[in-house]
């Protein structure tokens, strides 16, 4: 009996050191004002759009969006760019397509219907050029991420010089946001990186948070209908519990006035 009250105690003593380490790792993320969040969250299409163009500008040319099609830059819920902006988007890529009449594979413009170009070839290829590291995809990024938008918000504006006594080696960097604090992505956001065509100010913060709002919105594109489905669906057990209260009511009133 005392050995197993020794090794309930054992346990409750290794959960308890567990927590408590995890909490003293446990980093507090940037915090900013998310349009999206809430029940009625809906997100800001100028973010949205000023999103694609970071992503476009700064992140694609390692980072897949393997899910997207240009076509949904125009849908409702989106980014909501017109069908004529839109397929202007997507002529500016060249698309590999083929076989031809000859059997040879060719180039053409981008069309709505075409998926996000990829900026490897193949996995090999993205690791070869980025010294073994393998750029994730960022389709549904903010939902692989612990954390999400804040996370994501956050590692982007983390890059600072490593504390004194660690020592990175080459092609690895100091963020105190990330796991670990070591990443191999360099910063890649600096103010006035992108001229917004809106002439917001391109800060690093605002490039954080366009670009964090665009990720968000490709890993939920449906948000906004699944919030108002959501209030609909409260709306309606609202009345249907008044409506029962008072046909309780009802009933009840003749029973006590027949008794």
């Amino acid at each position: 009996m005392k050995n197993f009250f020794r090794i309930i105690f054992l346990i409750i003593f290794l959960f308890g050191f567990q927590h408590n380490s995890n909490a003293a790792e446990k980093v507090e993320y940037l915090k900013t004002d998310w349009s999206f969040k809430g029940l009625f969250g809906k997100f800001d299409r100028a973010s949205l759009q000023r999103g694609y163009q970071v992503y476009t500008e700064v992140c694609s040319s390692c980072h897949s969006m393997k899910y997207l099609s240009y076509r949904n830059l125009a849908e409702k819920g989106g980014p909501e760019f017109s069908e004529a902006q839109a397929k202007a988007i997507a002529a500016s890529f060249e698309v590999t397509d083929g076989p031809n009449a000859e059997g040879d594979m060719f180039t053409r413009p981008g069309k709505l219907s075409d998926k996000f170009v990829m900026p490897y070839e193949n996995i090999k290829a993205a690791q070869a050029a980025n010294g073994g590291a393998y750029p994730p995809d960022m389709s549904v990024l903010v939902k692989a991420r612990g954390g999400g938008v804040d996370y994501i918000y956050s590692l982007l504006q983390g890059y600072e010089d490593p504390p004194s006594g660690i020592t990175l080696d080459d092609g690895v960097y100091y963020n105190k946001f990330m796991y670990g604090n070591k990443i191999k992505m360099a910063n890649q956001l600096s103010d006035g990186l992108v001229e917004y065509a809106d002439g917001t100010s391109s800060t690093v913060e605002q490039m954080s948070k366009d670009v964090t709002t665009f990720l968000m919105w490709s890993a939920e594109p449906h948000l906004e209908s699944r919030h108002q489905m959501g209030f609909k669906a409260i709306v309606y057990l609202i009345i249907l519990t008044i409506l029962v209260y008072f046909s309780m009511k009802r009933i009840w009133s003749r029973i006590e006035t027949e008794v």
